[in-house]
Formats: C-alpha cells, structure tokens, sequence
C-alpha cells in the first residue's frame, strides 16, 4: 500500500514512479506487472519528466506521479494504457497506488494557476495543496462523492445499462451526490431520476476509490418498495430484474459494482 507522505526525502537509493502521458498509463506490452518503474528502468530508457510529484513510499521506497510527453514514448518498447483497461488486470493494492498517482497528477495539473487572482501557484511546503502567493489561497486535492447501489426485490436485483456502456454490460444504478445533498437523500433521487423506483431498508456495504477522475464510490443495498421501471433515456438505456440464472454481462470483480452485484448473488 501507498503511504503517502509530501515532504520529499533530500536522498535515496532507488525509487518507483507510475508514470502518465495525456491520461493514459505507460506500461511494457509483454509485462502489465512492469509498473511502477524502478530507477534503473528509467535510466535505461533515458526516460524525460515534464512533471514529477512525490506522493509517498511504496513498500518503503519514496513513489513518484510522472508526466511524460507523448511524442517521446518509444511505441515499440511502450504501450499507453487507459486506466479503465488496468482496472481487474492487477492485484487491487497496484491499482489503488496507480489510481492516487493519477488524481494527484491531475490534481497538479489543473491547479496550475489561482482560480482566484490567476497567479501561477507553487506547492506547499508541508501539505497536499497548491498556493498563491498574491492572494494567499490554497487549494487541496478534492474528490467527488458519489452513491452506487444495487436495488434488491426478493433473489433478484436491478441491473440497468447505461446510454454509454458498450453493449451489453449491465450495472448497478449510480450517480454524484449534489451540494447539500445527504447521501441517503441522493440515493432515493439518482434511483428515481434513472427508473422511477422507490427505495426502501437503505444499508451501507463499502466504498472504492474512482480515479476516473476523482470520485469516492460509496456503495449500499436497498430493497424495492415500489413503482415501475422507467428509464430516464438521456441515461439509462435499459434496465431490468435479474437472478442468478439469467445474469447478463457485467462489471469485473475489482470494481464495487461488481462486489456488490456477486455478494448478493452468492448469498441469495
């Protein structure tokens, strides 16, 4: 796991560094296990940096988010990943610090200059945040709460397949909790809003972080209480009650909706 730190150590021996290039990770075709790099790949591939951050230790090892530029990634040695092909491909702990890598990236790069005054801003010294240092605002790493749920009816669940998944993958129901917005209260709203559905017996399973690109997943169970389905068409395609027996595709294992969509299936 990624212990993260801000203050740089001023020497080391060797380090890691996940590294980007417009969104994308840089990986080796024939290992997806390569990452993060160590230093001596990074000298054997005389690999450039036009952004390094720092953002813990990795198994004791200072860790670094790099940012490389496109035009000079060799294609016969690398190969550009999107972070949604890497999720269920590596073991969940190499996920979650590719994931950090990448927000705290963007993070860094979206808050180049003040969305106050428009002053470059400069990292701080002891905390996780960008500063002006005309009008003396600071601005910290921020995420986006969102609510996933699986809606349960007897030993079936509602699986809906959203206007943008690629057929024919279902999921469960989701959606950003709004300013001032309660999570319960978003649940009963993101449910109606997509179906049409009332909720009811609203219990807490987990949460995941989203680097996709900065959201929190916090992911429940609720029982249907009533209505009939209907799709809100500027988001959900279809949506249906599905058991065991008749399961269409869905999402892998290492995501929460997947977790929650198999735990309540084995257990039914």
């Amino acid at each position: 796991m990624l212990r993260p730190e801000v203050n740089q150590p001023k020497t080391f021996k060797n380090c890691y560094r996940v590294i980007f290039s417009h969104g994308n990770l840089l990986t080796r075709p024939s290992n997806r296990k390569f990452f993060p790099f160590d230093d001596h790949d990074c000298r054997q591939y005389s690999l450039v940096y036009k952004r390094e951050i720092f953002i813990g230790y990795w198994n004791d090892i200072p860790c670094f988010s790099c940012e490389i530029d496109e035009n000079l990634v060799d294609h016969d040695t690398f190969q550009l990943v999107s972070l949604y092909n890497v999720l269920g491909h590596v073991e969940e702990s190499l996920f979650l610090l590719i994931g950090q890598a990448f927000q705290i990236l963007c993070w860094s790069i979206d808050h180049q200059f003040c969305g106050k005054c428009g002053n470059k801003t400069i990292p701080h010294e002891h905390e996780r945040a960008m500063c002006c240092n005309i009008c003396n605002s600071q601005v910290y790493p921020r995420i986006s709460p969102c609510v996933i749920v699986l809606i349960t009816k007897g030993e079936k669940c509602l699986l809906a397949r959203n206007i943008n998944f690629p057929q024919p993958m279902f999921s469960t129901l989701a959606g950003f909790v709004e300013a001032g917005e309660s999570v319960e209260n978003a649940l009963h709203r993101e449910v109606a809003e997509e179906v049409g559905l009332k909720i009811k017996n609203i219990s807490y399973y987990g949460s995941q972080p989203w680097p996709f690109p900065s959201q929190l997943m916090l992911g429940f169970y609720a029982q249907y209480c009533s209505g009939e389905i209907h799709c809100n068409p500027k988001e959900i395609a279809e949506a249906s009650w599905f058991s065991k027996t008749d399961l269409p595709m869905i999402p892998p294992a290492s995501s929460i909706a997947g977790e929650l969509i198999r735990n309540f299936l084995i257990n039914n």
